[in-house]
């Protein structure tokens, strides 16, 4: 069965940069479906990185910023996705405000 024009979200995922060290921290657990719309809110005053091995910088976001990445734009017949079970991590200096990930994915 191929996927339908339903889309649902994954829960929200968040982390305060209060905590954040300079070292990679988890923004949550991992995806719990394969994602095909992806959005990152920076809500913090402190420039973050993103990672989804925990090591490797992969992309950056300005305080009071965010990204969006629309995996299923082109409305090919089979969207590129982002893999279930990826974890994505952040890090920063100590911020004040939170960044969080939001994610959809077909039903």
């Amino acid at each position: 069965m191929g996927a339908t024009n339903r889309i649902l979200w994954d829960p929200l995922k968040s982390i305060d940069s209060a905590t954040f060290d300079g070292t990679y921290k988890k923004i949550g657990g991992p995806l719990e479906h394969a994602s095909v719309i992806l959005k990152m809110v920076n809500n913090s005053n402190v420039l973050v990185l993103v990672s989804t091995d925990g090591v490797t910088d992969i992309d950056v976001i300005p305080a009071n910023s965010f990204w969006l990445y629309d995996e299923d734009a082109a409305g090919a017949p089979s969207p590129q996705a982002v893999s279930r079970h990826t974890q994505f991590w952040v890090k920063g200096s100590v911020g004040v405000g939170s960044v969080y990930l939001v994610s959809q994915y077909n039903l």
